[in-house]
């Protein structure tokens, strides 16, 4: 067996202090690093990405949005859980991570309050009377009553549970969520200054992830126009980032991992825009890996068509390309399945040489830090 399928193969180490905490504004002034051909890179920043690609370009965009995933609550005893939404199974049963886990058995009960504000007795400059204070205060907890959800069963897979929400009939949990949940950050980012606005990007649209696609993140409504203006072309497809992008590899032999499913949809619009940039001689760019993992799955089967379901492509060194010719990308934690992907584009012993560069030039990593570009000159076919 290669090294290249071997998880320790995938170590490297990062100090602390490298962990980016708050992203930085404005958003394309953060750092980028150009891989630009087999053997050569160069050190630039993200707003000069209209310089780096060719009129005819494609740019890929992941428009997920990321929901308010997760919730807190409480047992009808009391006791305090903590939720973190992962996918929808069906009509308002979810799968979830929940703490603690070992005191939530199936048929347990949870119920979320709403965690939004009663409107204060002033509003602004405008003091409110005591009857228009008490009139808005009954009104505002008939809109506000707890949630409740019953544990149904439990997932292996995950170590998490499925929980069915109690919503009258047609009434949609994601609508509600902004009531009662909080956009969550990544566990890495422990002390930050973000406001959740600052984890979504500024094209994302339909709301299902649970994390950030987060190479978009370094794009304004400015530089996606500049970028147009020069000649580079957008698209969009949807991944509702889940569990899969982010749970540990815990197998020696990484080929032996099973990615767990995520939902994704790929319109017939995409794939012809796609399929002309490459008739016309243009490149496609991925921007972040979930654009990868969504281009990828949807060719799977040897034909590129458009898909509408759910993807466990699992992408390391060996990957025959089927549909991407360069990505956009952030830096990602060791023994990753996201590092393994990046590494079957450029190979695996480059890119850990790059990461050890961007640590000594003080780049800033994971999801709020700095991006990479890899350029088709520099791809493995």
């Amino acid at each position: 067996m290669t090294n290249d399928l071997l998880l320790s193969s995938y170590n490297y180490d990062l100090p602390e202090g490298r962990i980016a905490q708050t992203p930085i504004s404005p958003r394309d002034s953060s750092r980028l690093l150009v891989v630009e051909s087999p053997t050569q890179h160069q050190h630039r920043i993200f707003r000069d990405l209209p310089q780096l690609l060719r009129s005819g370009d494609l740019l890929v965009l992941n428009n997920t949005r990321v929901i308010p995933a997760r919730l807190y609550g409480r047992k009808v005893t009391g006791t305090p859980v903590e939720v973190l939404l992962l996918e929808e199974r069906e009509q308002n049963c979810w799968l979830a991570l929940v703490k603690p886990g070992r005191r939530l058995k199936v048929g347990s009960t949870i119920v979320f309050e709403p965690d939004q504000p009663i409107v204060p007795a002033s509003y602004g400059k405008t003091p409110l009377s005591s009857d228009d204070t008490e009139t808005l205060r009954q009104d505002n907890l008939k809109n506000r009553s707890p949630l409740k959800a019953t544990i149904i069963a439990r997932d292996d897979a995950t170590s998490g549970r499925l929980l069915q929400f109690d919503l009258p009939k047609g009434q949609s949990l994601v609508t509600l969520l902004p009531n009662y949940g909080q956009v969550p950050f990544p566990p890495y980012i422990t002390h930050s200054q973000a406001t959740p606005d600052q984890y979504q990007t500024v094209y994302a649209q339909i709301p299902g992830a649970v994390a950030a696609p987060t190479a978009g993140l370094h794009f304004t409504p400015e530089l996606l126009e500049q970028c147009h203006i020069s000649g580079i072309e957008q698209a969009s497809i949807t991944l509702h980032v889940g569990v899969g992008t982010f749970r540990p590899v815990e197998v020696e032999d990484v080929t032996n991992h099973q990615m767990h499913g995520e939902w994704l949809e790929i319109s017939a619009a995409t794939v012809a825009q796609i399929q002309q940039t490459k008739a016309a001689g243009g490149r496609v760019i991925a921007v972040g890996t979930t654009v990868v993992r969504a281009l990828e799955g949807a060719a799977a089967n040897g034909e590129f068509q458009p898909y509408c379901g759910k993807t466990e492509l699992f992408i390391y060194p060996g990957y025959q390309w089927q549909v991407v010719d360069g990505l956009i990308t952030n830096f990602h934690l060791p023994r990753s399945t996201l590092l393994m992907l990046v590494s079957a584009l450029i190979g695996r012993e480059r890119l850990l040489k790059l990461y050890a560069e961007a640590i000594a030039y003080n780049y800033r990593f994971y999801s709020f830090g700095d991006a990479m570009l890899i350029l088709p000159e520099a791809v493995n076919h």
